[in-house]
C-alpha cells in the first residue's frame, strides 16, 4: 500500500479573508482608461487610486485609516493633462509618489500627512522626456531618488529625481513594453514586451546582457481567460500572488529552490471581478495577527482590502513568519549606484511592528536651470550690483531678509490652519 507525502510548509494553511464592509474604501470612482497597470498603490501610511477625471488625469490619495464612503468633493492629485496611467511610491519616503501619463510626462508628488483642502494641483518635479505616453514607472529598490520610467516610444529611462535629470537612456526594445521589474539591489532589471521576449537588463552598462531563454524551470497553466495577470512577489516568504485583471480571485504559490520549484497553495475567490490590486509592503502588516500580506482589491466603486492570514493559535511574535524585511532607508546614494556600487536594501525587524515615520520633505535642486532660461532683460536704468554703494546694498539686504520671513510666517500659518480643519473634518476635535 502507497502512502503520498504531503509537502512541509508553513505556509501550506494560508488563507485570504476580505475585510468588513466598513474597513473598505467606497464611492471611488476607479478609472476606466485602457491600460494594463494596476491602477493601484499602497504604503504603510497611503492608499491611492487612478480615478476618473474630466480635464485631465487624476488620482486620489487616502489616509489608510480613512475608511467607509468617500466624500465626493475629497481633494484629488491633478496636473497631468492626459489620462494617469502608472502610480508608484517612493520606497524610501512614504509621503512620495510618481505617477506617468498619457500626456508624455512624468510627475513627482509629495504627500502632506494631513488631508488637503483643495486639489493637489503642483508636483515636486515634472520629468520631461518621454515622446509618447508613460505607461510604467518603477523607484530603484535601494538606491535614493532613482526612478525608471518606460513610454510607448518604447525608450526607458532612468532619472535622478533629485535633480531632475535624465541619467540613463535605453532603446533596446522594438516594440511597447509591458513591464518592467528591477531585482532585489537594483543592480538589474526585467522586462516583458510586446515582441514576446523576456530581457534582463545591466542600465548601467546599457545593454540587454539576457535574453531568449531557452526553457522556463516550471510551467503551470491556469485557466483560459484572456485577462492580463498582476504578479506580486513576497521575497520574505517566497510566495507568489495572481492576480488577473477581469478575474474574481486570488491564486498563490510557494517557490522553492528544488524541482518543481513552484508550488499551488490555495485561491482565493469572491464574486466581484478585480479591476486593479494593491499589494502592502512586509513593514505594513499587522504581525499581531500573523498576517503575512494584504492586497487592496479594486472594484468599480470601491477598493477592498484582502488580508493573507497563516494561522496560528500562539499570540507572540512568530520570527519563522516575519524575517527581517526591506525597510524604509536607502541603501544608496544615486552618485554611487550610478558609479556601479550595488548592496542589498537595509532590512529592519517587525518584532515591535512597524509606525511611519513623519513626512520628510524631498529636495530637489535642477542642476543648471538658468542656462537653460533666456537672459532677463534689463532695464536701461539698471546698474552692476558691484558699483552701488554699501548702504543701499544693505537696505536691499534687509528687505529681502524681511520678505522672506514674512513669507515663512505666513506658510507656518497656513499649514496650521490646514492642520485644524483637517482634524474638524477627520472628526479628531
Amino acid at each position: 500500500m502507497s502512502r503520498s507525502i504531503v509537502r512541509q510548509s508553513k505556509f501550506r494553511h494560508v488563507f485570504g479573508q476580505a475585510a468588513k464592509a466598513e474597513q473598505s474604501y467606497d464611492d471611488i470612482r476607479v478609472s476606466k482608461v485602457t491600460w494594463d497597470s494596476s491602477f493601484c498603490a499602497v504604503n504603510p501610511k497611503f492608499l491611492a487610486v487612478i480615478v476618473e477625471s474630466s480635464g485631465g488625469g487624476a488620482f486620489l490619495v487616502l489616509p489608510l485609516s480613512k475608511v467607509g464612503r468617500v466624500d465626493k468633493n475629497y481633494p484629488l492629485v491633478i496636473g497631468h493633462s492626459g489620462p494617469v496611467l502608472d502610480i508608484d511610491w517612493c520606497p524610501h519616503n512614504d509621503n512620495i509618489l510618481a505617477s506617468g501619463s498619457e500626456d508624455t510626462t512624468t510627475m513627482v508628488w509629495q504627500i502632506p500627512d494631513h488631508t488637503p483642502c483643495r486639489p493637489i494641483s503642483e508636483p515636486i518635479v515634472v520629468l520631461e522626456g518621454h515622446s509618447k505616453r508613460v505607461g510604467i514607472v518603477k523607484w530603484h529598490p535601494t538606491a535614493r531618488n532613482i526612478l525608471l520610467t518606460a513610454g510607448s516610444d518604447n525608450l526607458i529611462i532612468i532619472w535622478n529625481v533629485g535633480t531632475g535629470e535624465p541619467l540613463i537612456t535605453m532603446d533596446d526594445h522594438p516594440d511597447l513594453i509591458y513591464n518592467v521589474s528591477w531585482n532585489y539591489n537594483g543592480s538589474l532589471f526585467c522586462t516583458t514586451c510586446k515582441d514576446r521576449r523576456l530581457r534582463v537588463c545591466d542600465p548601467r552598462k546599457r545593454e540587454v546582457v539576457a535574453t531568449n531563454f531557452e526553457e522556463p524551470i516550471a510551467l503551470l497553466e491556469l485557466d483560459t481567460s484572456n485577462g492580463v495577470l498582476l504578479p506580486f512577489y513576497d521575497p520574505d516568504t517566497s510566495m507568489v500572488y495572481l492576480c488577473g485583471k477581469g478575474d474574481s480571485s486570488i491564486r498563490y504559490f510557494e517557490i522553492t529552490e528544488e524541482p518543481p520549484y513552484v508550488h499551488y497553495l490555495s485561491t482565493y475567490s469572491s464574486k466581484e471581478p478585480q479591476r486593479g490590486m494593491g499589494f502592502m509592503p512586509k513593514r505594513g502588516v499587522d504581525v499581531s495577527k500573523c498576517e503575512i500580506a494584504r492586497l487592496f482589491k479594486l472594484h468599480e466603486r470601491k477598493c477592498e482590502p484582502i488580508i493573507m492570514t497563516v494561522p496560528r493559535k500562539s499570540d507572540l511574535f512568530q520570527d519563522d513568519l516575519y524575517p527581517d524585511t526591506v525597510g524604509p532607508d536607502p541603501a544608496l546614494e544615486p552618485e554611487e549606484w550610478l558609479d556601479g556600487r550595488d548592496e542589498d536594501p537595509i532590512l529592519i525587524s517587525l518584532r515591535d511592528g512597524y509606525v511611519p515615520p513623519k513626512s520628510r520633505e524631498l529636495k530637489v535642486s535642477k542642476k543648471n536651470v538658468l542656462d537653460s532660461r533666456p537672459a532677463p532683460r534689463r532695464s536701461l536704468s539698471a546698474v552692476d550690483g558691484s558699483s552701488l554703494p554699501p548702504q543701499l546694498l544693505e537696505k536691499l539686504v534687509e528687505e529681502i531678509q524681511s520678505l522672506k520671513a514674512t513669507v515663512l510666517s505666513q506658510e507656518k500659518r497656513i499649514c496650521d490652519l490646514e492642520n485644524k480643519l483637517s482634524k474638524y473634518t477627520n472628526g479628531t476635535v
